[in-house]
């Protein structure tokens, strides 16, 4: 037996519990971990809410871990036990001292990137990775627009676009992450609640507008994101913090020739082939110093129940 967080019913933090779970022996193609460091992510509380509704009560929570294997399954080649890899998205699972996984799903992480680090860049970064280079491909001379420039995915995306030469303008709601994201590679920071966006991006641009929006707040900024783009810009939409937007109508798009995108990263990471390139891609910019991860907070089980409260 080992200890797991496990949700019994749809709610608050107080749904979390602390249990004893059996997780068994790793079967064919799987391999069974010792977690190291848990990512804790925002979309683990629209699960936990029932925003997103899992197929089978109880669950455990999470789905982005630094682990150690411990012992492999049948067929499994290229990792063995004593391994260091990370993992996201699927299976959820990652609240818990070990967890079986498909061994697909893991990546080797290079040794100069510790536990904590690794559970606190993957999913992030992986998020970054396609929306600055496959999604919308960022190059030097694009003017580039964040919302929540000094968020987790923000944070690196300023930091990532800022290299690829790109000048970046970023939307924050306070003083001092506005001093974040101007560290993070931002040429201009707007605190969206002292000042009409829109505006101000018409202003910085001289009126020509921006190349590309990365939008994860959905509804309360949608328009003014299509509003803010040049003729045939980009909109891209990979998050709903202030819920879905409101239906937008064609004419809305034609009138500059825009492109509109929802977009989410298993689209992006479906083969084994694009994981681990993906990863690399990562991996290389971490190690580089291209870009520099704050780990603000590390939550423990008492503290969380630790992780997901809000």
């Amino acid at each position: 037996m080992v200890k797991a967080i496990r949700v019994h019913q749809y709610g608050g933090p107080e749904v979390l519990k602390w249990e004893d779970v059996e997780i068994g022996e790793p079967k064919e193609g799987e391999i069974r971990l010792k977690n190291k460091a848990v990512g804790v992510n925002f979309f683990d509380t629209y699960i936990r809410k029932g925003s997103f509704p899992v197929s089978k009560m109880p669950y455990t929570p999470g789905a982005e871990a630094a682990e150690e294997v411990i012992a492999v399954g049948p067929g499994v080649t290229g990792l063995k036990v004593g391994d260091f890899v990370v993992y996201c998205l699927t299976p959820m699972g990652s609240y818990a001292e070990e967890q079986i996984l498909p061994a697909s799903t893991a990546v080797p992480v290079p040794p100069s990137i510790g536990p904590v680090l690794a559970a606190a860049i993957f999913l992030k970064g992986l998020t970054v990775e396609y929306l600055i280079r496959r999604c919308f491909k960022v190059e030097s001379g694009h003017t580039v627009l964040v919302h929540a420039a000094a968020g987790g995915v923000g944070s690196m995306l300023c930091q990532w676009a800022n290299a690829l030469g790109a000048t970046v303008i970023g939307t924050v709601s306070t003083k001092e992450k506005a001093i974040q994201a101007k560290d993070d590679g931002c040429s201009h920071v707007i605190i969206y609640k002292d000042e009409d966006f829109v505006s101000r991006v018409n202003e910085i641009t001289v009126g020509q507008g921006v190349d590309v929006v990365y939008d994860s707040v959905g509804k309360d900024t949608f328009q003014g994101s299509l509003a803010c783009l040049k003729p045939r810009g980009y909109l891209v939409n990979f998050g709903m913090a202030s819920g879905p937007p409101d239906p937008v109508p064609w004419t809305a798009l034609n009138s500059k020739s825009l492109f509109l995108t929802s977009v989410a990263l298993w689209h992006y990471i479906a083969t084994r082939e694009e994981l681990l390139e993906a990863a690399g891609e990562l991996f290389k910019n971490v190690t580089s110093g291209v870009l520099k991860v704050r780990v603000n907070h590390i939550p423990t089980v008492a503290s969380s129940t630790g992780p997901c409260r809000s």
